[in-house]
């Protein structure tokens, strides 16, 4: 059966279906691999189950392209003329996606080529920097623990009442933002704030509340806030 299944294969060279069976495994194990990381790495809003199952399927689909493709240049002429009709267009939000999709493309070329140890290397290597990049959290600045948003009912004059408290917990503050309506009693103030002890920002908003004219207070910690 496997001998006249073969037979219907008219490549110049022969088909060593063993070498094309491991190399679409090797193929969607990596792809599978470089999911997982971007799973577990992942951060921000665009995050998409439909983008991680492409991170399985391509490689396959790459390794199955570079397998047809076996250094026939008419093959490859074709193969374009197709791509040509159906083009794949998709705006990725993130830049790190971008990233995931160019090495998960590198590794199923590898894995279609069949040079497995350029594959097996690459999907280790790629995963672990990913994973560094992620668990260290390079390329992130800390500037500020917590933003503090509360409304002043007293007038602007007695502010330094307010920033000597938030002085006493903090060892940067900045007013990120500060509105009064028309017709509306008081200010809103956003304070974003570098704690001098980040374990008692609840004794921080616990003064706040309990200081005359503020009320409304709320808080965000900084890793809750989008970097772009």
């Amino acid at each position: 059966m496997s001998e006249l299944f073969l037979s219907a294969d008219y490549a110049a060279a022969p088909v060593d279906m063993s070498m094309v069976l491991l190399g679409l495994l090797l193929a969607f194990l990596s792809g599978q691999l470089i999911a997982w990381v971007y799973m577990l790495t992942h951060s921000g809003l665009s995050y998409s189950r439909s983008f991680v199952n492409s991170l399985v399927v391509i490689p396959v689909l790459v390794s199955l392209v570079m397998m047809v493709l076996s250094n026939s240049l008419v093959t490859a002429f074709g193969m374009m003329a197709v791509f040509a009709i159906v083009r794949f267009r998709n705006i990725l939000r993130d830049t790190l996606d971008t990233t995931y999709v160019l090495s998960i493309l590198v590794i199923g070329m590898a894995c279609g080529t069949l040079r497995f140890p350029i594959a097996v290397t690459g999907t280790v290597l790629t995963c672990l920097i990913m994973i560094y990049l992620w668990y260290t959290g390079f390329g992130s600045k800390h500037r500020y623990d917590v933003i503090v948003n509360l409304h002043w009912s007293r007038t602007g004059d007695e502010l330094p009442d307010l920033l000597g408290l938030l002085g006493r917990h903090s060892r940067r503050s900045h007013c990120a933002s500060q509105r009064s309506h028309e017709g509306y009693e008081g200010i809103d103030l956003s304070y974003r704030l570098l704690l001098r002890d980040p374990a008692r920002v609840t004794d921080l908003l616990a003064e706040l509340r309990s200081l005359n004219g503020v009320s409304r207070v709320t808080s965000l910690k900084a890793e809750d806030e989008s970097e772009v």
